[in-house]
This record gives structure tokens, C-alpha cells and sequence, in this order.
């Protein structure tokens, strides 16, 4: 389609009602010739009609097909709420972009702010437009004033919601005087339910329960359904209607998200206010939301603690806060800690400094620390930084949120920021607990969030892997434990990139699980007894590790794991980051069931790499060099708090209690990734390098020949050899470019290299010393191919890599391509065989004429069969004209 070039666009909110598509064609009578943008809608009663009726009548457009370049101007109408505007981001984005915003819901925190602002509390938006169409004296038809009239009818509930004003009475008065048609809007208001909705209608009557929260009556219903059903805010009106509810919260399951649609008659309670916490919005008498990524019963729960806050306002936080606050100083130790908390009988304790609050030390963490030996270590180092704190005169809302959405466990109350107060989980459920109505699990535990992800492994996995752990599901039902696909591969399932290195994990024994699994599979099943795993190896070679959930604990710093059985939420925690905790369900009826424990899905969605606890580095120093290389391969970011605790396990010397064994495997992982290089700066610039061995930090000079040996190393992939290299060979050697030979000894010795790959390194930089003049001499004189072989044969593959990286000159570099992709594997197709049947005995003189027919053959001189048997042929010829004393 040839592209628009409107100066002006019109929009509205995502999930668009009759008010905001009647204010659109509204806006068009003030912005003749504007394109009209509509963001989609998921009632099928607008759908049918703006598909039938409006996409003809009116200018709407798809936003890929304008010009953003041409735009000047964008209305904005029935929200100012951004987040609702997410379909017009590029537009948001040009610089000097015009704005007319016409809206009648209450401002919200990520409000637009317009040029000109057309914002009244009226009862629809639609007839804040018709108001200044009617001063510019414009005429409608017939047909829009059915339209507009539809959408005032619409969000002032037939003229009977408290927020009607009069000014909604004279809009429809005037859009009557114009045509407007009753009985269209009457036939479409109250059309008769499909079986299909009445089926849902008669759910939600039977779900809903009604529950007094401070007095006032809240009636919740839900329903639960495969995949999207239109009108379910029409069905929460007749619900409304039916049973003479004053609040109601509906909650559907559709497919992958929830919807919420609230109504309210009562001023208590604000529904707009409490959708805009889960990403919607609306007024205060009605509003709506669609929520992703939580169930029906965590929406619940996070429901419930909003309206206990928000429901009784004199519940603020200085009735319920903990003063005096027993604190703890920055500059105190992690000992200090530990033995206040248990004096008090706390989880958690302000850390101050200067009387303001600048952290939060939990319990857990201190008691590690001692545990560790790191009880001397200040607070400071491994407190959590990044917290949210209230002030006095807040309502209970804003503790809620933090302790619920943040999983928070303290909340610092503060008065000019100072600290003066506290407010827990604990006096968070001690508040809830004296009303009789049910009080949110998620502030009772750290209950796990789940969403069912069958339907996106069908899409993203190959047939053959869903079978796989179908059958691993259908044997632990059998045998009556639950398995769990766990960690790297579910992450990349979620980040739809392909894996086929599964991890299961078996609430049970994990071991006789395997074996039964191996047997239906006929693999192999190598069981490790110590640490209740077992690895299965398929007739394919495909290898399938099988654990028991475990519990792993640290007897020192940098030691290896001491196992213990535990559930899968203590085998989840021993892991090393957040996104690596997602498991999924695979027994039936669970199976594509998402667990997080860990607040791990919306960690990928932000592309943050984080570590479930404070003492994590200090356990296991190389989860540092991970998180590195997790941060490159997904280009994602460590999290602040996460870096700090890198940075604090370095000063530590941490890696110096290391085995050289398991720094150089973690290297040789990061080298073998996707962003080594990225990811060796990086360890540079936190200062790993230098804390492994100070001889393993680079200059940014050497950087240049890091970034040249991942250049060649990609180029050598892409030609798909046979034989493939050490590549942690290749960049140690670049990392070791100019050392002498003790500096060498003495890095290959603290990384614990085999002596084989000491002997492969010693030999390949002498090898370099010599082949870079012989190299060099062959430039000048401009010598055959087949001198050039003699030249880099003896060469290993990573020595004719890394040379290539490092030379500069452009014909050598050429030179080591040639023989890389040509030369090395360049074979003759004589034989010996066919000399001797040339009439010449064995003897020296076979291989001077091999040597001689591959000579020709590497400098093009005889590249068929038959070539290479004439020259054969001619030189046996020549040696048997020879007397016999002259032959070799």
C-alpha cells in the first residue's frame, strides 16, 4: 500500500470502548482531513461495528501505513494515560510533535501533557468534542450523530452512572436535533446474549462472592476460559444489573491474560484508582484492565490488599508503624547484625547513615556471613540498595504494593527524609488479619507465580521435544512425583531460542526416575550417586541430565556444594540467577505449567541479570564471570545491586581461594559464547582479570587484536571445517601476546592447564617466532603455494588462527585464508599404487614423486587425475632413463 501523508492523526486508548471510537470521529469534524488511528479493540460489539460500519464511513488508517515524517499534529482522545498509548510510540517520539489531548478520566502519574488540553470531568468524552463542535457551529450527519450518541449513551451508562453531568444531557439534546437515531442505539445497547455468553454470565453468578471490606460490600467474581470471548464488559453490566451489586470486580482468564472490569456506585470505592495498579485505568465508578503474566488468584490476592488500603483511608501508615526503629549502622558488621536481629527476634533492619535510611540488611544474609567467616565485613557491602520507603501521612496502598509487587520485606518510613519508622510484612499481615474477609496468600509467603505456557511450547519446540517431556511427565505421574524441565531451558524456550539441553528436575527419586525414563527412551543411564543425578544419553547422542531436587549449601567461601534433598522451590534457590530459577510443570493435568519462584519472567522482560541473594558470589566466585557472560549473550544488563556485590566479592579477593580449574572452565565458556570479547572487557573493567592474576589484565591496546581473533574466529565457523579449534586456546594465546615465556608458565600454572595444553601453547609461540619470518621472506620473494604449505604445515589450527588475527599485512593475512580454506586439505589423486603400475619399484624415489606431483597440485600446476598421472608418468619416465647409480 502507497504510504499517507496526513499532517495530523487521531487516536485513542487501547482497548477501546464506544466513547473513544465516537469521540475519534468526533475529533475528525475539528481536524478535517486527519488520519484516524484505532488501536484495535477486544469487544466483539465494537469490533463487528467499526469493522461494518466505521472503516468505510471514516478515514481510519494502520499506523504502518502513514509517513511519520509528514505528522505535525496528534489528538489524543478519551485518555492521557501513555501507557494506553503504546500503539503510537513512534509518533510520541518525534521531536516537536504537537499535542491535543480531549479526556474526561482523572489524570493518571504517566499522563501526557498537551499542548492544548481539553480535560473535563463529564460524564463521556465524546461530548466534550460535541461541545466545541457545537461552538464552532459544525454540522453532523445523521449517521455520526448515531455514532456520537452511542458513545455518551455508552459511558454514562444510559444517563444513569453518578459521574453523568448535564452537559452530557445537552450533547445527546443536540445530537437528537441532528438525526441522531434512537432505536439504532437502543438495538445495539441491548442486543440479546449469545448461548455462549449466557453460559459465561451464569459462571460468573455462580463464582462471585461478596466480601465486606470496612464496611463496604465488594462482590468478585471470575471465570476461567481457553481463549478470548467478546463483551465480557457487557456481561459485567447485566451481572450488575441481575443481582443489584453496588461493586463488582469480574475477572476473566482469556487465553494468555487476565481481564478485569470493575463498576462501582458506591464514592468508597475508586475503581479507576485501583485498575490504574495493574496497568489499566478508567474512572472512579468504572474501569478496566488487562493484566499478563499472573493468574486468576494472584490478581485476586494483589486485589484484595488494594482495597483493604484503599477502602479505609484512616488506615495510614504512622497507626501502623513500627517506632522507635531498631536500626543498624552502615559502618557496623555483619556480626552486629545478626546478633541484633536475633536479640529482637527480626528478618530484617533499616541500615542508616547520617539518621537517613540507605539500606536493608536481611537476617538470611547476615547469618550467612557469619556462617562464612565475613562477620567483620561492614553492612554496607551487603545490604540492599535498591529499596522503596513511604512517609507518614501515605496510606496503607503504597505499603502494599511494595511489599507485595517488590516483595519487600521492610518498608522505612520517613519524615523529611528521616528515618522514623518501619512498617513489615509481619504488622502487614497482623493488619489484614482482624478483617474477616480472605487475606492475600502473596502476603502470607512468597507463593509462586504460574501461567500455563503449553500452547508456546507447541510453537517454539520441535515436535520431537514436546514428546519428550510429554512422556517424561506421563512416567513421574505414573510413579507419583512431580518433574520439572528447569533452568537455561525453559529460559530460552521464553526467549523463543532454540535448546535442546534439558535439565529435568524430580521431586522424588530423581535417580530411579531416570532409569525408568532411560528404559522407555533406550538410552543410557550413568547415575551419580552422591549428588542423586543421572545423566541419559539417547540413541541421537542427545544428553538429558536428570536431578533430584536438592538443596546445595557452601561448608567455606568458593567451596564446592554439599547436597541435601529439598522441594523445587530450596533446588530453584541454589541457582545462580533469577531468569535461571523458571521451571515448568510437566506431568499431567499441569503440564506447560510456569513456576517462578523468583520474580524470573519479568526479569527477562526488563534483561536483567540478578542474583537471588547477597552471599551469592561469595559461595561461588565464578557465578561472576556467568552473569558476564549472560549479560553479553542476551545483551542484557546486571543489576545494580548485582554489580555492587561483584564489585565487593573482588575486593574480597574472593577468586584467590579459586582452583585455577574452575576459573579457566568458566573462561573457556565465556570465550566459546557469543560476545567474548565484549564479555573479557567487561571482566577487565570490574576488575576480575587483575584479581585472577594480575598478568591477565589487558591494555585497551590488546583489545584491538581480541576483537581481530573473534573476527577470524567467526569467519572459520561460517566455513564449516571438519576440524574445529581450541578457541580458548586462541584467545589465551592473544591474551598472553608479548609475554615472555615465564610470564606464560606462570599464568598456565595459576589457571591449572593441562600438560598437554602447556606443550600445545609452548610450542605453537615458537612455532609463531619462526613461521612469522619465514612468512614474511615468502611475501617478499613472492614465493609458490606449495611453498607456503611447507610454511604452515606444522602449525596447529589455533597458531594459524591467532596469526591470522595478528597479522597486519594484508597479502599474509590473504596468504593464511588461502591455506586455511584451499591448501591444508588439498590431496593428490595418485597414488603409489599407480606408479608401480607405471613399471617403478617402491623405493625413494615413490615419495619424490608424490611429493613432486603435490607440488604441482598446490601450485595449480595439475589439478585433474589425468594431470597428475602424466606428470606421474613423465618423472617415473625420466628416473628410469637415469643409470641406476643416479636414482635416490
Amino acid at each position: 500500500m502507497t504510504p499517507i501523508h496526513p499532517s495530523t492523526v487521531i487516536t485513542c486508548h487501547a482497548n477501546a470502548d464506544f466513547d473513544a471510537l465516537a469521540a475519534m470521529i468526533a475529533a475528525n469534524k475539528l481536524y478535517p482531513g486527519a488520519a484516524l488511528v484505532f488501536p484495535g479493540s477486544q469487544e466483539t460489539s465494537l469490533k463487528d461495528y467499526f469493522v461494518q460500519s466505521a472503516m468505510y464511513l471514516f478515514n481510519f488508517q494502520s499506523l504502518k501505513d502513514i509517513d511519520l515524517d509528514a505528522v505535525r499534529l496528534l489528538v489524543v482522545v478519551d485518555t492521557r494515560q501513555r501507557a494506553r498509548l503504546t500503539h503510537v510510540e513512534p509518533l510520541l517520539a518525534i521531536p516537536g510533535l504537537e499535542i491535543h489531548i480531549y479526556d474526561h478520566h482523572p489524570p493518571s502519574e504517566d499522563a501526557l501533557t498537551g499542548t492544548e488540553e481539553f480535560c473535563r470531568p463529564w460524564g463521556a468524552t465524546t461530548s466534550i468534542i460535541v461541545d466545541r463542535i457545537r461552538e464552532l457551529s459544525l454540522a453532523v450527519s445523521e449517521d455520526e450523530a448515531t455514532i456520537l450518541g452511542l458513545g455518551i449513551f455508552e459511558d454514562t451508562g444510559g444517563f444513569m452512572f453518578s459521574a453523568t453531568t448535564g452537559h452530557d444531557f445537552e450533547a445527546a439534546a443536540w445530537l437528537r436535533t441532528m438525526g441522531m437515531d434512537l432505536d439504532v442505539i437502543r438495538d445495539i445497547m441491548s442486543r440479546d446474549l449469545s448461548s455462549e455468553q449466557v453460559a459465561i454470565l451464569s459462571e460468573l453468578i455462580d463464582s462471585s462472592s461478596t466480601h465486606t471490606i470496612n464496611g463496604v460490600e465488594i462482590v468478585l467474581a471470575d471465570v476461567s476460559l481457553e481463549s478470548y470471548v467478546g463483551d465480557f464488559a457487557l456481561l459485567t453490566h447485566k451481572l450488575m444489573d441481575m443481582e443489584k451489586i453496588r461493586v463488582l470486580f469480574a475477572i476473566g482468564r482469556m487465553g494468555d491474560r487476565i481481564q478485569l472490569v470493575a463498576r462501582s456506585k458506591v464514592p468508597e470505592v475508586d475503581v479507576g484508582m485501583v485498575c490504574s495498579s495493574f496497568g489499566g485505568g478508567g474512572h472512579p465508578y468504572a474501569a478496566s484492565a488487562s493484566i499478563k503474566d499472573r493468574t486468576i488468584s494472584q490478581v485476586k490476592d494483589e486485589l484484595f490488599a488494594l482495597l483493604y488500603s484503599h477502602i479505609n483511608p484512616q488506615l495510614s501508615v504512622r497507626e501502623y508503624m513500627s517506632s522507635p526503629v531498631v536500626r543498624i549502622k552502615a559502618s557496623q558488621s555483619l556480626a552486629e547484625a545478626a546478633e541484633i536481629m536475633i536479640r529482637y527476634g527480626l528478618k530484617a533492619l533499616p541500615v542508616v547513615e547520617d539518621g537517613q535510611a540507605c539500606g536493608i540488611i536481611e537476617s538470611t544474609v547476615a547469618d550467612k556471613g557469619v556462617g562464612h567467616g565475613l562477620g567483620d565485613e561492614r553492612v554496607v557491602e551487603y545490604m540492599l540498595e535498591d529499596f522503596e520507603t513511604v512517609t507518614e501521612d501515605q496510606d496503607l496502598y503504597r505499603v502494599m504494593e511494595i511489599i507485595l509487587g517488590r516483595r519487600q520485606r521492610l518498608v522505612p518510613v520517613l519524615r523529611n527524609q528521616e528515618l522514623i519508622g518501619v512498617i513489615t510484612r509481619t504488622d502487614l499481615i497482623n493488619i489484614l488479619i482482624q478483617e474477616p474477609a480472605r487475606i492475600p496468600e502473596a502476603s502470607l509467603s512468597d507463593k509462586r507465580q504460574e501461567r500455563n505456557v503449553r500452547q508456546m511450547l507447541h510453537e517454539r519446540l520441535p515436535e520431537d521435544m514436546i514428546q519428550l517431556l510429554q512422556l517424561a511427565g506421563q512416567i513421574g505421574r505414573e510413579m507419583g512425583v512431580d518433574v520439572y524441565a528447569v533452568g537455561g531451558f525453559v529460559r530460552d524456550a521464553l526467549l523463543n531460542i532454540p535448546n535442546d539441553d534439558l535439565d529435568l528436575v524430580v521431586e522424588g527419586d530423581g535417580i530411579s526416575f531416570a532409569q525408568t525414563l532411560g528404559g522407555r527412551l533406550q538410552a543410557r543411564v550413568r547415575p551419580h550417586l552422591k549428588f542423586r543425578t543421572s545423566v541419559l544419553i539417547l540413541p541421537t547422542g542427545q544428553k538429558i541430565d536428570v536431578a533430584t531436587a536438592r538443596l546445595e549449601y557452601y561448608e567455606y567461601p568458593a567451596a564446592l556444594p554439599i547436597v541435601e534433598l529439598s522441594s523445587l522451590k530450596m533446588d530453584l534457590y541454589r541457582r545462580d540467577f533469577s531468569i535461571n530459577t523458571l521451571a515448568i510443570h510437566l506431568c499431567p493435568p499441569h503440564f506447560g505449567k510456569l513456576v517462578d519462584f523468583f520474580g524470573g519472567q519479568q526479569d527477562l522482560k526488563d534483561g536483567i541479570i540478578r542474583v537471588l541473594h547477597s552471599l551469592s558470589f561469595v559461595e561461588d566466585p565464578t557465578r561472576i564471570i556467568r552473569a558476564i557472560r549472560f549479560e553479553q549473550r542476551f545483551q542484557f544488563k546486571i543489576g545494580s545491586q548485582t554489580e555492587r556485590l561483584i564489585k565487593n566479592a573482588v575486593r574480597l579477593n574472593i577468586f584467590q581461594r579459586l582452583s585455577g580449574a574452575r576459573i579457566r572452565h568458566e573462561l573457556r565458556l565465556l570465550t566459546e559464547d557469543s560476545a567474548p570479547v565484549d564479555g573479557l572487557v567487561r571482566m577487565r573493567d570490574l576488575g576480575l582479570l587483575m584479581e585472577i592474576h594480575p598478568l591477565l589484565h589487558f591494555p585497551p591496546t590488546k583489545e584491538s587484536l581480541l576483537q581481530e581473533i573473534e573476527k577470524v574466529i567467526t569467519w572459520y565457523k561460517l566455513l564449516f571445517r571438519e576440524k574445529n579449534p581450541d578457541i580458548w586456546i586462541v584467545y589465551f594465546l592473544g591474551l598472553v601476546s608479548g609475554f615472555d615465556p615465564q610470564q606464560v608458565q606462570t599464568l598456565t600454572s595459576r589457571l591449572q592447564f593441562s600438560p598437554k595444553r602447556v606443550e600445545l601453547i609452548e610450542t605453537t609461540r615458537r612455532q609463531l617466532r619462526y613461521m612469522a619470518m619465514q612468512l614474511a621472506q615468502w611475501g617478499k620473494k613472492k614465493g609458490s603455494r606449495a611453498d607456503l604449505y611447507d610454511i604452515l604445515r606444522p602449525l596447529s589450527l589455533e597458531g594459524l588462527l591467532y596469526s591470522m588475527a595478528k597479522q597486519r599485512r594484508q597479502e599474509l593475512k590473504k596468504a593464511l585464508s588461502l591455506y586455511l580454506t584451499h591448501l591444508q586439505d588439498m590431496a593428490i589423486a595418485v597414488s603409489g599404487r599407480d606408479i608401480e603400475a607405471m613399471g617403478l619399484r617402491p623405493g625413494p624415489e615413490f615419495s619424490i614423486i608424490l611429493q613432486t606431483v603435490k607440488r604441482a597440485v598446490l601450485n595449480n600446476e595439475a589439478r585433474t587425475r589425468e594431470e597428475q598421472l602424466l606428470l606421474a608418468r613423465s618423472l617415473v619416465e625420466e628416473l628410469q632413463r637415469q643409470p641406476a647409480d643416479h636414482h635416490y
